[in-house]
Order: C-alpha cells, then sequence, then structure tokens
C-alpha cells in the first residue's frame, strides 16, 4: 500500500468513526427524550446527519442502538469513577479521600443524563430483561467490586478494620448513593440535590462508615 492509499485509508476509517459517534450522540438524544417505542431510525438519521443507510450499516436494529447507548453511558459513567481514582496517598487522611471519592461518585452518577437512562431501562425491563442485568452489572455492580477491592487494600494498610470488604462497599454505597438516588429516579432531575446538600450528605455518610470501619 502506498503512502497515499495509506492515508486515504485512515481518514476513511476516521471518518466513519466520527460517523459512528455522531449516530450515537443523536440516538442517545433522541432515546431519552422521546422513548424506545417513539423512537424511530430516520429521525436518528437525520440528526446525525447520515444517510438511513449509514445507521443501519452501524447498527442492524433499533434494538443493537439501544443497547449500545445503554452499555456506552453506563462505561462512561463507571470509568470516570474508577479510572481517575488513585489509591489513598501515604499521610493522606482516610475521611477526606472517602469524602472525595463519594463527591466524585454522586457527581457523575446524578446527572440528568444519566438518571433518565435507569429510568429509561427500568421502563423497558419487560422488553429488555436482559439491559437492566447490563446495567446493573456496568454500573452499581462493577463499583461496589472496585469499592471493595479499594476497601482491602486500605484495611491491609492498617488504616481500617474490615473482615468482609464487599459487605462493608455495599454499606458505603447505600449510606452515600441510597437517598440522593432515589430522590432522583422517582421524583425527576429536578429533584438532584445541591452540590452543597449532597456534600453534607457525603460527609454524614463518611462519618457513619468510619464509626463501624475506621481506626
Amino acid at each position: 500500500m502506498t503512502a497515499a492509499s495509506s492515508a486515504i485509508a485512515s481518514e476513511g476509517l476516521k471518518q466513519s468513526a466520527r460517523k459512528r459517534q455522531a449516530i450515537l450522540n443523536a440516538a442517545a438524544e433522541v432515546f431519552l427524550h422521546k422513548g424506545y417505542l417513539a423512537t424511530n431510525m430516520d429521525e436518528i438519521a437525520a440528526l446525525a446527519a447520515v444517510s438511513k443507510q449509514t445507521v443501519y450499516k452501524n447498527f442492524p436494529s433499533k434494538e443493537t442502538l439501544f443497547v449500545e447507548i445503554v452499555s456506552s453511558v453506563t462505561n462512561q459513567a463507571s470509568d470516570g469513577v474508577h479510572n481517575e481514582t488513585p489509591d489513598l496517598a501515604e499521610g493522606e487522611d482516610v475521611a477526606d479521600y472517602l469524602r472525595r471519592y463519594a463527591n466524585r461518585q454522586l457527581a457523575i452518577v446524578l446527572t440528568p443524563r444519566v438518571m433518565q437512562l435507569r429510568r429509561l431501562v427500568i421502563g423497558e425491563v419487560d422488553r429488555f430483561p436482559g439491559l437492566a442485568k447490563a446495567l446493573f452489572d456496568g454500573g452499581p455492580k462493577r463499583a461496589m467490586a472496585a469499592f471493595a477491592a479499594m476497601l482491602e487494600r486500605l484495611a491491609d494498610r492498617g488504616l481500617l478494620t474490615i473482615d468482609d470488604p464487599g459487605v462493608a462497599a455495599s454499606q458505603f454505597n447505600w449510606l452515600i448513593m441510597g437517598e440522593p438516588l432515589n430522590r432522583a429516579m422517582l421524583l425527576g432531575d429536578d429533584a438532584i440535590p445541591k452540590p452543597a446538600e449532597l456534600r453534607r450528605h457525603v460527609a454524614a455518610g463518611v462519618r457513619t462508615f468510619l464509626a463501624s470501619y475506621g481506626k
């Protein structure tokens, strides 16, 4: 392959990737706004500024596209929490560390886009039972597994007293996520607590957690 043909092929791949991302962005907007049944591929194609054939070339069906949207948003949220959370630095305060982790988790999860997605998946659970499991596995289950491993490392360093990291992670998750998440899920995006309120909630939850597991 010549340098010119290689450059053309590379540009073609970039263009295809841009079109695919445009389709995903458009589909997410339409699905979250109209729901699964009311969404049609023509509208997604128009919003993405691509042909309907291009949409079907990337995603063979509306169901395939819906599954991709759910997986993509869930993984992005999880990555944002865990991939950017370093281990506790030497000499760093455990309470400060846990508060920072919890505040970041709430800030990422309690966004209108993620909340709308959760509501949409719950509404479609009978149609796509496997999708709710995928959302759980890629979201809460993954979060608690990663946090359990983090707690185990803290316990190994003698900073916490934990017999079962999985149980401790679940308890921390519900202390931090339970009330704000239920409020946002059931009462809508306007009910998402303000940052100052969330910080107070996190501080109380961390105090309760450390009362059981702290040194």
